[in-house]
């Protein structure tokens, strides 16, 4: 048995580390979509069993994330859980063919300042909407009405004796997970958020706090396979749009968070196409059971690797202890105080948004900073589908605009013809530039264009530069001698 798995012993100790993280974090996020806790622990099975057992990362573990509760919630809301299993398996099958195609590699291309803003601005929504589930109150739809709405709601909650227990609940969570890393290494055994929602339901029935608390329908009755009718809603655009949505940001979360596994530990790297299947087969799997997408987990990968996890088989065992968690000690769940996962949450969020790394981009890349900032608040603004398209827009312009640098070195010895050299990529975002350099030029002197330095010149220059030759000809001058490209 040691000569076949010779790592077991550290994966299997690695496998109950990141059980006890996930367990709370599951539940969190299914609390947090607005569906029922025990979708959130069958998306954590699945991201175990089935893309644990597949090629990919094998250090990498998946499983319900902060990064899609917002998206999850808009979509339950607006279209029905029974249609969430659609969109879930929609997305999983997009993925499988996109790793089939080999697509996998070209989530990397994508913009790092994009995926960072994304996941900003889906913290900044995650922490205003989960303080309001702190406060023991109903949040707003909008992410601009749930920020806005806040000092009302905290204001509200001021008269309240459940609102406050339910505020102090939530601020103590919070509190015990930032203070959690400080403590002896003894301590530290016990994973954060583990402790932070168990020392929270303990204080929560001692004390009898009139918060509420998580509620339980069990394992099979929470799983409804999408149904015919559900299927229908395809014909819907904004069903459409989600899933495009669903699948952009699952797949650029999991194959970035790869990334980070990957400098994390010495062992195989990633194979990105086969983690791009990994991840579409396992919300292939969540979406026939009608649970929530998984991406990797950045929290649970680096929990994994920090316990000391050798192969794959930590996680597949991950997913067998929620597995047993969920057969056998079910009714656990409904100890758990609401408060304490959106406290959870909320410290989730705040790690989702790189303050460190927007300083340092802003001293040395301040484009990037700034489609940093805009993709986090037009998705604030807006909602998270259209907050990723301006991202992504604003990266393509800037980098259009980075491409189409030219030069325009013009050379006057007083007497005989000007001489202008153009170098470079001359494109119409360029145009103004140029055309306001040769206006500017002596109409009484002859000219000779050298245009010979340039790598690309499009239609739109070509045919602006013939004009301006005719313009500065008819003046009486000799015709401008243009040396083509």
């Amino acid at each position: 048995m040691m000569t076949k798995f010779p790592h077991i012993r550290q994966d299997f100790a690695a496998s109950l580390v990141v059980f006890l993280v996930a367990l709370p974090l599951c539940v969190g996020v299914a609390v947090a979509s607005g569906v029922p806790a025990e979708l959130g622990l069958v998306t954590g099975i699945v991201g175990g069993i089935v893309t644990g057992l597949m090629r990919g990362s094998s250090l990498q573990v998946s499983g319900p994330a902060a990064g899609l509760t917002v998206l999850v919630y808009e979509a339950v809301q607006e279209f029905g859980l029974p249609v969430l299993g659609v969109l879930v398996l929609a997305t999983g099958l997009l993925q499988l063919l996109m790793g089939a195609l080999r697509l996998g590699r070209w989530f990397r291309a994508i913009s790092v300042s994009v995926v960072e803003g994304m996941l900003a601005g889906i913290g900044l929504v995650l922490i205003a909407g989960q303080l309001y589930a702190v406060a023991d109150a109903e949040a707003p739809a909008s992410g601009l009405e749930k920020i806005a709405g806040l000092p009302g709601a905290l204001a509200g909650a001021a008269g309240s004796t459940e609102a406050l227990a339910s505020i102090g609940l939530g601020a103590g969570t919070v509190a015990v997970l930032v203070l959690w890393r400080r403590l002896p290494r003894l301590v530290r055994t016990v994973p954060g958020p583990l402790a932070a929602v168990g020392l929270a339901t303990l204080a929560a029935a001692v004390f009898a706090l009139p918060v509420a608390t998580v509620e339980v329908k069990g394992l099979l009755g929470s799983v409804q396979p999408p149904s015919l009718t559900a299927f229908g809603e395809l014909a819907d655009v904004g069903v459409l749009a989600t899933i495009v949505a669903f699948t952009l940001i699952a797949s650029a979360e999991s194959l970035f968070s790869a990334a980070a596994v990957d400098r994390l530990h010495d062992g195989p790297r990633t194979q990105y196409d086969k983690e791009l299947m990994a991840q579409g087969a396992g919300n292939t799997v969540c979406g026939a059971l009608g649970a929530l997408p998984m991406t990797a987990v950045i929290v649970r990968s680096s929990a994994n690797v920090q316990a000391g996890a050798r192969t794959k088989a930590s996680r597949v065992m991950h997913g067998v202890w929620l597995l047993l968690f969920a057969a056998l000690l079910p009714a656990t769940l409904a100890l758990i105080p609401i408060p304490a996962l959106a406290g959870i949450l909320v410290h989730a969020g705040w790690k989702l948004i790189p303050f460190r790394g927007i300083v340092s981009l802003w001293r040395g890349h301040r484009g990037e900073a700034l489609i940093l900032v805009v993709t986090a608040l037009s998705i604030v603004a807006v909602n998270m589908f259209e907050g990723v398209l301006i991202g992504l827009a604003l990266s393509v312009a800037k980098t259009a605009w980075e491409a189409s640098h030219v030069k325009l070195e013009v050379i006057d010895k007083g007497a005989g013809p000007i001489q202008a050299y153009l170098s470079g990529n001359a494109t119409f975002l360029r145009l103004p530039k140029i055309l306001d350099s040769l206006e500017a030029l002596p109409q009484d002197r002859p000219v000779e264009l050298d245009l010979s330095g340039l790598h690309h010149l499009d239609h739109a220059c070509r045919t602006a530069l013939e004009n301006w030759a005719e313009r500065h000809s008819a003046a009486g001058t000799e015709p401008v001698r243009v040396t083509a490209p």
